[in-house]
């Protein structure tokens, strides 16, 4: 099972301002100037010796991830701004003649999870089916109202792929697209599902826009057991520890650290760091997982938890 990020942060997309970019090159010309003179032989493997926050970026896309599969059904969680260039990259790989059918999966209806569809280039190609699959029984109205007049240009109705709306069940497994599916209910406003992907001995969960607590006995044992022995929990840390537990209380987010004690609970391989809070600069999301491996590693009790902080465009073999 492969993973592609296309969208990490939470609430509301950012991009990098001028005066960002300009303190990346600052620090990296700089360090280049202390060492032997670079030639252009040597300048890709000096970026590959500068720190992620300073030769990279973690993005600035709201939520949207996808399974990766070869065709002709394709698994899309959340349609955040990220999902325009998953959009672009589908046609640049399929071309617009040959139709696919593309499974998303909401975890709720807050903006930032929808914003992006209309700008997703597969729905205006006639041929292509869309199935949206949530646990809200309000998702249709919510999808038609964000593309009313006066709020976009481009009404619902004028949309040429098939466009269909399916609520299922929390709690229960659907058989979808290859997949076995299923859907938990998550402390947010509004409500939000986390989902549960296995196929082949391979699981994912996706677990963002919940506040999830330790203190509930009854439901920290219902997480563990949503997250049980998966290769990867992707994770919504958009909060410390400090602000998920008093002055962001009852906000609906979690913190990096509540994210390594679940996981290492479950026995989970992986912790992918998620819904970035959109303040935070590329070398505060570093520090901030640079923060995490370090509580994994002194809090680790027989069981290795691999830490990671997801970025647009990563990738992940699970």
């Amino acid at each position: 099972m492969k993973i592609r990020f296309w969208g990490t942060r939470g609430s509301i997309p950012v991009s990098m301002t001028g005066s960002d970019v300009r303190s990346k090159l600052r620090f990296a010309l700089l360090d280049a100037a202390s060492r032997a003179p670079l030639t252009a032989l040597t300048v890709d493997g000096y970026l590959d010796t500068l720190s992620f926050d300073v030769a990279g970026t973690f993005g600035g896309h709201t939520s949207c991830l996808q399974i990766v599969t070869d065709g002709p059904e394709h698994i899309i969680l959340d349609l955040g701004t990220g999902v325009r260039p998953l959009g672009q990259a589908m046609l640049a790989r399929f071309g617009p003649a040959l139709p696919q059918t593309y499974h998303v999966f909401m975890s709720h209806l807050h903006w930032d999870h929808i914003m992006g569809f209309p700008f997703f280039s597969p729905a205006y190609i006639a041929g292509n089916r869309i199935v949206i699959h949530a646990c809200h029984a309000q998702v249709e109205h919510a999808f038609l109202r964000q593309q009313c007049s006066p709020s976009f240009p481009v009404d619902f109705g004028q949309l040429a792929a098939t466009i269909e709306f399916d609520v299922l069940a929390p709690d229960t497994p659907y058989q979808i697209a290859g997949f076995e599916v299923s859907a938990r209910r998550q402390r947010h406003a509004g409500d939000s599902y986390g989902w549960r992907f296995e196929q082949g001995g391979r699981s994912l969960v996706y677990s963002t826009d919940s506040e999830h607590r330790l203190d509930n006995a009854a439901e920290l044992a219902g997480v563990v057991a949503f997250f049980a022995s998966a290769d990867a929990v992707v994770f919504d840390a958009m909060f410390s520890l400090a602000d998920a537990i008093s002055v962001k209380a009852d906000w609906g987010h979690s913190s990096n650290i509540v994210g390594v004690e679940l996981c290492q609970a479950a026995g989970a391989k992986r912790l992918v760091l998620f819904h970035h809070e959109p303040a935070y600069s590329d070398a505060q999301i570093l520090g901030v997982l640079n923060e995490t491996r370090r509580f994994e590693e002194i809090t680790r009790d027989g069981h290795a938890l691999e830490v990671l902080s997801a970025w647009d465009g990563q990738e992940l073999v699970l």
